[in-house]
């Protein structure tokens, strides 16, 4: 049986560019990996820390450990699912030395694969004023969101609110699934800088 022949068309894509990233020492291929789940690995952490900054350190953080890595990976499953658990494990890692509070990851997340993997870091109850401040957050969360460009508004809740695939999407706005992107990208630069503006109350 071929080497990676269990795997998706799209995990056998991605075996191919680790294959070229380390056998080969290859830098499109590093960087090709990156782009394609950057995005989904960064409001991922951001959905685990509430905070931009952090999520954007435990982003370049869980492709560094993944790269350095990268020998250790063996095609027995998707290489994005290897990824998002790197990327999980490091986020708990951070939480914990943080002693950060934090609410149960029971539900499930997508693994980049078109599956689903599900996390469950259990904490403390929340008191009355925590949850106050959690739910603060989401509103303030809410209220940025909605100073977006009604056309990035509408992906943003799509994709990170209503937990919507590319594919799905581009299905549900009759829009090519390259402008889904490319429009998503822009929309997350414009949420991140209006969440540096609001960064004193998030």
């Amino acid at each position: 049986m071929e080497l990676g022949s269990n795997l998706s068309e799209k995990a056998q894509i991605d075996f191919k560019l680790v294959c070229k990233a380390r056998d080969e020492k290859d830098e499109r291929a590093y960087a090709e990996l990156m782009g394609k789940y950057r995005d989904s690995i960064f409001f991922m952490m951001l959905k685990m820390v509430k905070n931009s900054d952090d999520a954007d350190d435990l982003t370049i953080e869980a492709f560094g450990k993944a790269f350095n890595r990268i020998h250790q990976y063996t095609p027995n499953f998707a290489f994005s699912t290897w990824l998002f658990r790197i990327a999980t494990n490091n986020c708990i890692d951070f939480i914990r030395k943080k002693k950060m509070v934090t609410f149960s990851l029971d539900k499930t997340m997508d693994d980049g694969e078109g599956g689903s993997m599900s996390m469950e870091l259990r904490s403390s109850a929340l008191d009355p004023e925590e949850k106050f401040v959690r739910k603060q957050k989401i509103r303030i969360m809410r209220e940025i969101v909605d100073l977006l460009k009604p056309r990035y508004k509408e992906l943003v809740i799509l994709r990170y609110f209503r937990e919507f695939s590319y594919e799905e999407i581009a299905a549900e706005t009759d829009l090519p699934l390259g402008t889904v992107k490319a429009q998503l990208f822009r929309a997350r630069e414009q949420l991140y800088k209006l969440m540096q503006n609001k960064k004193d109350k998030i």
